[in-house]
C-alpha cells in the first residue's frame, strides 16, 4: 500500500553562490557560510557576543507569541541567537515553499544549538509590509488532474502595505480550498485556515494569523514585520540608509558594475535617485527619494528587499538567513549595502527543498511504471504509455505495412534502374514512395489518437498526477497551496517534511557529524 512520501530535492542554488562557495571572484560578494560543526560555534559564538540590545522586548509587540514559541524566544532573550527566515504575505500560506523555509529554519536552528550549545530560536520575517497585491493575493491548488487558481477581492486602494490592506471576502475560495482537500483526516486545518482568514482581517493579518497557528507549536516565533515595533527598531539603520542613501547608491551601482564584469546580471535593477527606504502613509507606500529631508517622511519607515536582510540583521543577533535560490542572489548586493553603511553583513544558507508524493499519486506512478521526473514531459510519458497500449495485431500489421513498402520502393528501384533510358526520373519514384510514408504516419497517429481516446482513464490518472508533482510546468511547491495536502494528511506530513529539512541541516555542516555535503543545481526563486 502506498504511504505519504517527502522526498529532497538537490538544494537550489545560483550560479553566483556556488562560484563564492568556490572561493571564486564572488566571494569577496558574501559573508561565507559555515561548513562544519565548528565553524558554526565558531558563528554562533561571535554573533551572541555582539548581540543586538534588548531586541527581544522590543520586538515583543511584534512576536505576540504563545506557547512553545514564547518558551524559546525567552530562552533565547538573553544571550541567544536566531536563525530566520521570511516570506511576502501569500493566500492561505502561499505555495509551499513558505513553510518548508519555516521549516529549514527551525531544523538549522535546533543543529546549530547543538552544536554550540547557545540558545537558538527559530524566526519567520513576515513581510506584511510589503505592497505586492498581485503576488500576495493569489495561490493555486490541485483538483481532479487540474490547477485551480484562487484569489482575493481586489483592492480599494492600490500600493498599500498588506498590514494595511483589507483581505475581503474569501468566502468562495475557502470553499474550493475545501473542496481541493477532499476526504480531510485533519478537517481542524480548514477550521485554522476559515479562523485566520476572517473577513475583518487584512491581507498581512491573516497571513501572520496562520503562521502563528500552525508554527508557534512547532517553537516558530513570527514576527508582523509590519509592526510599529519592527519600525521603531529599525528606525536607527533606516534614517542611516536615508542619511546616506548616495553613498549607498554609489555603492550598488559600483557592485552591480562588477557583477555584470563577472558575467552575472544583479537580481535586483538599480533605480535612479531613489533610496532603498519605503514610506507608508495613509495612502499608497512611496520610496523616499535620495537626498530627502528626514522630516519629510511622515508616515512609517520600511524596508526594501535589499536593505531588509541588513535591518534584520541589526535588530536581532542573526546567526544566518535561510534563503530561497532569488534571495542568495541578492544577498551579493545587499553585502555592498551593508558595507556602505558600516554595518555587519547579513549570512545566508539554502532552504530546503522537496517535493511531497500523496498516495493516491504514487499509485498512478506504480501502476503505470512512470519516474517521478519523467512527468516534466507529459507529452512523451502518454505518448509512451499510449503507444504501449495500442493493440498488438494492430501494431504488428503497422510494421509489416512499412516493411512492404520498404521492399517495394526497393523493387521498383531495381526495375527501374534496369531500363534504358530511364522510364521515370528517380526522383518521382521516391517522392511517390515518401508520400504513402506519409500517408503511413498519419494513419499511424490516427491509430494512436484512438487508442488515446479509448485510454481516457490513463490520460486523466496522468494528469492528475502532473497537477500535483509539476503544477503549471514547475516545482510543486513553488505553486501549490500546502493547506489541502495538510488537510489532507495532518501533523505526519509536517513532519515528515521536517525530517527532510533536518537532514538539510546537516548537510550545511551544522551536526556534530561535521563537514557537510550539500548537493547543488541552479534554481529559480
Amino acid at each position: 500500500m502506498s504511504e505519504l512520501k517527502v522526498v529532497s530535492l538537490p538544494t537550489a542554488m545560483p550560479d553566483i553562490v556556488k562560484a563564492a562557495r568556490a572561493g571564486g571572484v564572488a566571494s569577496a560578494w558574501y559573508d561565507a557560510a559555515p561548513r562544519d560543526a565548528s565553524e558554526w560555534r565558531a558563528r554562533a559564538t561571535a554573533v551572541r557576543d555582539q548581540g543586538a540590545g534588548d531586541w527581544a522586548r522590543a520586538l515583543a509587540p511584534a512576536f505576540d507569541a504563545s506557547g512553545p514559541a514564547a518558551d524559546r524566544l525567552a530562552r533565547v532573550a538573553r544571550g541567544g541567537i536566531v536563525v530566520t527566515t521570511g516570506q511576502q504575505a501569500g493566500l492561505f500560506g502561499g505555495p509551499i515553499y513558505t513553510w518548508s523555509k519555516a521549516l529549514s529554519a527551525i531544523a538549522l536552528a535546533d543543529a546549530i544549538e547543538a552544536v554550540s550549545g547557545i540558545p537558538t530560536a527559530p524566526v519567520f520575517w513576515a513581510a506584511t509590509y510589503d505592497a505586492d497585491y498581485a503576488e500576495s493575493s493569489v495561490t493555486h491548488v490541485a483538483e481532479d488532474g487540474r490547477v485551480v487558481t484562487l484569489t482575493s477581492p481586489p483592492p480599494a486602494v492600490a500600493g498599500r502595505g498588506m498590514q494595511d490592506t483589507p483581505l475581503g471576502d474569501v468566502g468562495d475560495s475557502l470553499r474550493v480550498l475545501a473542496d481541493a482537500a477532499g476526504a480531510a483526516a485533519a478537517p481542524h486545518v480548514l477550521d485554522v485556515v476559515r479562523r485566520a482568514y476572517a473577513p475583518d482581517r487584512t491581507v498581512g493579518g491573516a497571513f501572520v494569523a496562520l503562521l502563528r497557528a500552525l508554527l508557534e507549536p512547532l517553537g516558530m516565533p513570527v514576527l508582523d514585520a509590519g509592526h510599529g515595533a519592527v519600525e521603531a527598531a529599525a528606525r536607527p539603520v533606516l534614517t542611516r540608509a536615508l542619511a546616506d542613501a548616495a553613498r549607498v547608491e554609489a555603492a550598488l551601482r559600483a557592485r552591480s558594475a562588477a557583477l555584470r564584469d563577472a558575467g552575472y546580471e544583479p537580481q535586483v535593477a538599480d533605480v535612479d535617485n531613489l533610496s532603498l527606504v519605503f514610506e507608508a502613509g495613509a495612502g499608497a507606500r512611496r520610496r523616499l527619494p535620495i537626498g530627502a529631508p528626514l522630516d519629510d517622511a511622515h508616515g512609517a519607515l520600511e524596508p526594501n528587499v535589499l536593505l531588509r536582510p541588513v535591518v534584520e540583521r541589526a535588530i536581532m543577533p542573526t546567526v544566518a538567513y535561510v534563503a530561497g535560490p532569488a534571495e542568495q542572489a541578492y544577498f551579493a548586493q545587499s553585502t555592498a549595502v551593508a558595507d556602505a553603511l558600516g554595518m555587519a553583513r547579513p549570512v545566508s544558507v539554502p532552504r530546503w527543498s522537496g517535493v511531497i508524493v500523496e498516495p493516491h499519486v504514487q499509485r498512478i506512478l506504480d501502476r503505470y511504471d512512470v519516474d517521478m521526473d519523467a512527468l516534466r514531459d507529459p507529452h512523451a510519458v502518454v505518448g509512451r504509455l499510449v503507444r504501449e497500449r495500442v493493440p498488438a495485431a494492430v501494431a504488428a500489421a503497422v510494421v509489416q505495412y512499412r516493411r512492404a513498402l520498404e521492399a517495394a520502393a526497393s523493387e521498383l528501384d531495381a526495375a527501374l534502374a534496369q531500363s534504358a533510358p530511364p522510364l521515370i526520373d528517380h526522383a518521382v519514384a521516391d517522392g511517390t514512395r515518401r508520400n504513402i510514408a506519409h500517408r503511413l504516419d498519419r494513419l499511424e497517429r490516427r491509430v494512436a489518437a484512438a487508442t488515446k481516446r479509448r485510454e481516457s482513464d490513463l490520460v486523466h490518472q496522468i494528469d492528475i498526477a502532473r497537477a500535483s508533482l509539476f503544477p503549471l510546468d514547475k516545482l510543486q511547491e513553488r505553486v501549490l497551496n500546502l493547506m489541502p495536502m495538510l488537510a489532507r494528511h495532518g501533523m505526519p506530513l509536517l513532519d515528515a517534511m521536517a525530517d527532510r529539512a533536518r537532514e538539510h541541516a546537516a548537510a550545511l555542516g551544522a551536526s556534530p557529524s561535521g563537514q557537510g555535503r550539500l548537493a547543488q543545481h541552479a534554481g529559480g526563486r
